[in-house]
This record gives structure tokens, C-alpha cells and sequence, in this order.
């Protein structure tokens, strides 16, 4: 009996590991795509480079980008040892919940300064609309950061590896933190209110934005990057609500590998829940694609007008084929003639 008990537990930690590495692979392939799409879209059109929004969305695929590099070293570690290495070095047990803790918080307050952000953008009042200014978002962005950065290092270095649970929380005050603050609020319903409650208030604003007296191209801008972040919000709490309770509750009820089954079923759902979250790393490109029709059409403009002519130029001066200086500027007008996109 404990034989056939052992060999199923067994089968389910293979498939655990399959199932880590394969997911691992894709949503890091389609991550890297998108997060860097993303980058290239919001930093290259003019339209974008003064949107506080797409400020915030920007430094968001800046930490998607960190986090799915992070990620696919865990992958590779997972497809040559079977595990993520996590086990066997404190060191790089704490290094690896640092580092997944600051692209986490700041990838997550992102998305809630964006709605924040479009909530004010698009209100009615006058007041309310000049509060918020590229420069305050800067600031508070790296105020931020500095805090996601100091409180990871202090959270982080509680890991220990544990010859029976592996890479847990060792500190009896920090395990009391992660239980009733860190997982269930910091991370967990802090952000979701936060970002449900504004994108909500955004998107009641913007369907009066018709009344108000605002140039075409500012009306348009704010109905697309609303609908945008409203979006990525419900995706965003879907994904991060079971990872979260999850989170709890292993860190309440770490499974020893005394115990064969019970080990290998809680790594099977680890594995399921923490490609969840990761998939909320990868997504906000796509969810953008697929629910805005503009933005499609900016991302042909910049690849094909931008990306596409540079390079057409570049490969020209380099066989020494000098355009006339009005091609140039007819391009260099054609490639700032964004806003109308």
C-alpha cells in the first residue's frame, strides 16, 4: 500500500515539474514579447509621452520584464535539478522571495496608480483633473519603489531553508506579519480595493466625458486608456485572489516531505497557483490588443512607421544611400503625426 501511495506521489511531483517548466516557457515567451511591445509603444509615441497613465503602465512592463527573466531562471533551474534550487541555498532562498516580492508590490501598486490616476483624469471638477501632475507621479512612483525595496530585503531575510519544509519563513514576528498583513492586505485586498474601487469611478467618468468641452484628441486618449485599465484591473483581481490565499495558507500550514502525498499535492497546486500570478505578469500587453481597437492600430503605427523606417533608414546609410533632406523630413513629420492615431 505504501508502495502504490509512494509511486503516485511520485507521479504527481513529475507532473508538478512538467507542468512548472512548460507553463514556465510559454508565459515567459509571450511575456517578453509583450511586456517589450508594451515599452516600445508607450515610449515611442509622442500621444503617450506626457500620460501620466502610461507613466505608470511603462514602469509596470518595466517590472513584468525584471520578473519574467526571474522567472524563467527558476524554470531552468526546475528542468535540471526538478525543483527551483529554492531548498538547497539560503542564500538564493531569500534572494529569490526578495526579488519576487518587489516586482510583485510594484507591478500591483502600479496597476492602482493607473486607476487612481485615470479617476482623476477624467473627473469633472477642475481641481481634482490639475491635482495630479506627471512630476507628483514620479515622485510618489519612486518614493515607492524605495519602499517596496527596503521592505523585501527586511521581509525577505527571514527565509530559511528547513531540512523538513524547505524555503519558509523562520521568524515567528514575520510569519505573524505575512499571515495578517503582508498576504491578505498589502498584497492582497489593499490593491484590489484600490484599483476595483477607482477604475470603476474612472470608467463612471468617462462615460459623461462627452459633456465636457475637451479636445477630440484628449477625449479619445482618455476613453481608450480608461477602457484599457479597466480591464487589466479584472484580469489583475482574478489572477492574484487565489495566489494570495493560497500563500496564506501554506505559510500557516507548510507540508513536510515526511509525508509523501500530501508534499507532492501541495507542490502540484503551488505550481498551478504560482503560474496564475505569473501570467499577470505577462498579460496587460494582450488585454490591451484584444479590448482596444486604437491601440491595435498604434502598435502597426509603430512598428511598421517607426520601427520598420528606421531600420529601412539605417540599412540605407549603411550602403551609403543618402535620402534628399525633404524625405527625411516628410518621414520625421509622418513619425510625430501620432495623435491622430
Amino acid at each position: 500500500m505504501s508502495s502504490s501511495s509512494s509511486s503516485v506521489s511520485d507521479g504527481i511531483l513529475s507532473f508538478a515539474t512538467q507542468y512548472s517548466i512548460y507553463s514556465g516557457f510559454i508565459t515567459f515567451s509571450f511575456g517578453v514579447i509583450g511586456n517589450a511591445l508594451n515599452l516600445l509603444v508607450f515610449t515611442q509615441l509622442k500621444l503617450f509621452r506626457t500620460n501620466r497613465c502610461a507613466f505608470y503602465i511603462t514602469i509596470e512592463s518595466i517590472s513584468n520584464f525584471i520578473y519574467q527573466f526571474f522567472s524563467i531562471s527558476l524554470t531552468i533551474l526546475t528542468s535540471i535539478y526538478g525543483d527551483d534550487a529554492t531548498e538547497r541555498s539560503s542564500i538564493w532562498c531569500k534572494f529569490r522571495f526578495i526579488l519576487a516580492q518587489i516586482c510583485a508590490l510594484t507591478t500591483f501598486y502600479m496597476v492602482c496608480f493607473s486607476a487612481i490616476d485615470q479617476f482623476f483624469s477624467t473627473n469633472h471638477r477642475f481641481n481634482l483633473r490639475q491635482m495630479c501632475t506627471l512630476k507628483i507621479g514620479q515622485y510618489v512612483s519612486f518614493i515607492l519603489i524605495c519602499f517596496v525595496i527596503i521592505h523585501s530585503i527586511a521581509l525577505g531575510s527571514s527565509y530559511n531553508v528547513q531540512p523538513t519544509s524547505g524555503c519558509i519563513i523562520s521568524n515567528y514576528v514575520a510569519l505573524q506579519y505575512s499571515t495578517y498583513f503582508f498576504y491578505p492586505v498589502l498584497v492582497g485586498s489593499l490593491p484590489i480595493v484600490i484599483a476595483s474601487s477607482f477604475s470603476m469611478l474612472a470608467y463612471h467618468n468617462v462615460r459623461r466625458i462627452v459633456r465636457r468641452q475637451l479636445p477630440i484628441v484628449r477625449r479619445k486618449l482618455d476613453k481608450q486608456i480608461t477602457a484599457m485599465v479597466l480591464m487589466r484591473v479584472i484580469v489583475f483581481v482574478c489572477l492574484s485572489l487565489p495566489y494570495n490565499a493560497h500563500r496564506i495558507y501554506v505559510i500557516n500550514h507548510p507540508t513536510s516531505r515526511s509525508m509523501p502525498m500530501a508534499y507532492a499535492i501541495s507542490r502540484l497546486l503551488q505550481a498551478i497557483f504560482l503560474s496564475m500570478i505569473i501570467t499577470n505578469y505577462m498579460v496587460n500587453f494582450y488585454i490591451f490588443i484584444i479590448f482596444s481597437s486604437r491601440f491595435r492600430r498604434q502598435v502597426k503605427f509603430v512598428l511598421v512607421k517607426k520601427c520598420w523606417e528606421r531600420w529601412r533608414y539605417w540599412c540605407c546609410s549603411i550602403n551609403n544611400r543618402i535620402e534628399p533632406d525633404n524625405n527625411i523630413e516628410r518621414r520625421n513629420s509622418q513619425m510625430e503625426s501620432d495623435e491622430n492615431i
